[in-house]
């Protein structure tokens, strides 16, 4: 029995090569913060999340500060009494990359991501957007749902989001739809 190409594709990116992506990455971390690339970098992976080499499909990378995940403390003017340096560690940075992308093409829409490297300072995501304007969108009968859906990644309704969330876990005891705060008194 033969394998197909994208199995090839996946398992070379289980082991990449050390030295080409590390190459990638350096000529990334002088690129801007969003990058929007021609073909996605794993194949693969972007046609198992709903990729399509089609027009109104658009991918984009992203790089993200690793770390950080406290708020910055006041150093001047009006403090509270607490200085609130509270730590965000709900979200993970897979959700963070698809809010930034939503806020800043507000003309498309996140269908998804993936994660194609990190380094010691940055993670960079290839965050997969739709425009649903596009004829061939809404044409597409696998694809026009997305036309209605606005914001979803800041809505938090992609996979990251709801992996984040805790929403993947469908056991009847495992009580977390309403929000992850609807549960403190059961002690947990």
């Amino acid at each position: 029995m033969s394998k197909g190409m994208y199995y090839y594709i996946r398992q070379a990116w289980r082991h990449p090569d050390k030295k080409v992506l590390r190459e990638r990455m350096t000529e990334w971390r002088k690129t801007g913060t969003f990058t929007k690339v021609d073909k996605p970098l794993r194949v693969d992976r972007a046609r198992a999340l709903g990729y399509k080499d089609k027009k109104g499909f658009v991918v984009i990378r992203v790089k993200i500060k690793r770390g950080g995940h406290k708020r910055s403390k006041p150093n001047k003017g009006r403090r509270s009494k607490r200085m609130h340096i509270r730590k965000n560690l709900k979200m993970n940075y897979k959700w963070i990359a698809e809010q930034r992308v939503d806020k800043k093409y507000p003309n498309l829409q996140v269908l998804n991501s993936y994660q194609i490297g990190k380094d010691g300072v940055h993670y960079f995501f290839e965050v997969i957007a739709v425009d649903a304007n596009r004829p061939e969108i809404q044409n597409d009968p696998t694809m026009n749902w997305i036309c209605d859906k606005k914001y979803r990644a800041v809505r938090g309704l992609t996979s990251a989001a709801r992996k984040s969330r805790g929403m993947r876990n469908k056991h009847p005891e495992a009580k977390v739809r309403p929000s992850s705060r609807a549960n403190k008194s059961l002690g947990k």
